[in-house]
């Protein structure tokens, strides 16, 4: 049975890699005509391919779409043709990082196990770099295929395999084969449309803004430590974000990040007996860990990154300002809801539910978390990080943001298929994009108007 599955793995394997290797095609597709191929092979692998290669298939995938990895590979890139089809180079990146780095992976973790990721015990640390190697040669191989000069193409690569790598490691149940390529994509998509690969020029310039980071964020790591409000990995995620945060956004952004942090320790501290009595109060007495700071704060600082390089930084700070105003929505109004909220609705049935249960939402914490967001998206507005207009668009925004986190919990966190952290990060990231969204809309709009 062992040698079978080693077999099958094997061949799984094979099918898997080479399947990228139709990515070459979308040098040449059209956006409908590289959909239509896509959605013929999400119709084969559903409905005939059981039939046909029914060794390919692991044992309980073909329960459902989301717990097959065959069934959701074809489906993710249709999803990338259909999203980022104006940008054919990035959709052909996330399905050759899908192709190659999951078998890389896989084979390298089989072959020669090793210690565990320490956020998760499935994953082993060869396996994980395996995974960035790979990913890094298809996407260095295809962008440069697809039309870009060697040295752009590795600036670009490097960073997205590295993060393509991580999301990978991460200890979510999604299948890998959506949220890898899916993510990844959208990573790269950043990279690009903010001219990332001027990163080079301009870090020179970043030299005393990192010296006075370091000195300010050594310092407050050690406060923060020292008051309990961050565990030991949480102070040294603390320092690394915003060291990244003040270098590339400079002190306004700094501040944000300082009052999402102040708001969110404070509301999670407040009522905590009586959040202790209902079970809901957070661990370790509300001390932040790298988890939290991961999950709350990577959007933000890739967002400060690209704002950098962008020749036109305005929408991304808006971004980034709406990512912190999502999460500081999302915590104020999950801690004041559950301290003084009253018996929560859920949000998929408006039925009343136990405190705490996940996708629960209370009319107090929702106004809280309003009103968190109001004084985020304000405080940016006198720091001159956005303009008064942003102001609508960032609340609403981190008001789509929370209720994704709500919809999230709801139905992927309670049957297990994400856990808090992925959540958090989820609703960053979608605030994120919602205002990014908001933005261009509000510009065409005047651009019409005038």
């Amino acid at each position: 049975m062992r040698a079978r599955t080693g077999t099958s793995e094997l061949l799984r394997g094979l099918v898997h890699g080479g399947a990228g290797l139709l990515a070459l095609t979308l040098k040449f597709l059209t956006v409908p005509q590289a959909a239509l191929v896509a959605a013929a092979a999400v119709v084969f692998n559903v409905a005939a391919l059981p039939i046909l290669g029914a060794r390919l298939f692991r044992d309980g995938e073909r329960r459902g779409w989301l717990d097959s990895g065959i069934h959701l590979y074809p489906f993710a890139v249709l999803i990338l043709v259909l999203v980022f089809g104006w940008r054919m180079e990035v959709a052909a990146a996330g399905w050759v990082i899908m192709a190659a780095g999951d078998p890389a992976a896989r084979a390298a973790g089989m072959s020669f196990g090793g210690r565990r990721v320490p956020w998760n015990r499935s994953k082993t640390l060869i396996g994980t770099a395996a995974f960035a190697v790979a990913a890094f040669a298809a996407t260095f191989g295809i962008l440069v295929y697809m039309g870009r000069e060697a040295p752009e193409a590795a600036l670009l690569a490097a960073p997205t395999a590295l993060f393509a790598a991580f999301v990978e490691s991460l200890p979510w149940r999604l299948n890998d084969n959506l949220t890898v390529p899916l993510l990844s994509a959208l990573f790269l998509c950043g990279l690009v449309q903010a001219q990332a690969t001027r990163l080079p020029e301009v870090l020179p310039a970043l030299g005393r803004p990192f010296a006075a980071a370091v000195a300010v964020n050594a310092l407050l790591a050690v406060l923060f430590r020292w008051t309990g409000t961050v565990d030991r990995s949480g102070m040294a995620a603390g320092f690394a974000v915003g060291t990244l945060t003040w270098t590339f956004g400079g002190a306004a952004a700094f501040t944000i990040l300082i009052a999402f942090f102040l708001l969110g320790s404070a509301t999670t501290r407040l009522g905590r007996a009586r959040k202790e009595r209902l079970g809901v109060a957070q661990g370790k007495k509300g001390a932040r860990s790298a988890r939290h700071a991961i999950a709350n704060c990577g959007v933000a600082v890739y967002l400060a990154i690209l704002a950098t390089t962008a020749p036109a930084p305005a929408l991304y700070l808006v971004a980034f300002v709406a990512a912190y105003a999502t999460a500081t929505f999302d915590t104020l109004s999950s801690e004041i809801g559950q301290a003084w909220g009253g018996r929560p609705v859920m949000i998929t049935t408006l039925r009343r539910v136990a405190v705490g249960t996940d996708g629960a939402v209370s009319l107090l914490g929702t106004l809280a978390g309003f009103g968190g967001a109001l004084v985020v998206a304000g405080l940016a507005r006198a720091l001159g990080l956005v303009g008064p207009a942003a102001i609508p668009i960032i609340l609403v925004a981190a008001f789509l943001g929370s209720s994704a986190d709500s919809l999230l919990g709801a139905t992927l966190e309670r049957r297990g298929l994400m856990d808090n952290e992925a959540v958090n990060f989820s609703n960053t990231l979608v605030g994120a994009l919602a205002a990014v969204a908001g933005a261009l809309f509000a510009s065409a709009s005047v651009g019409a108007a005038g």
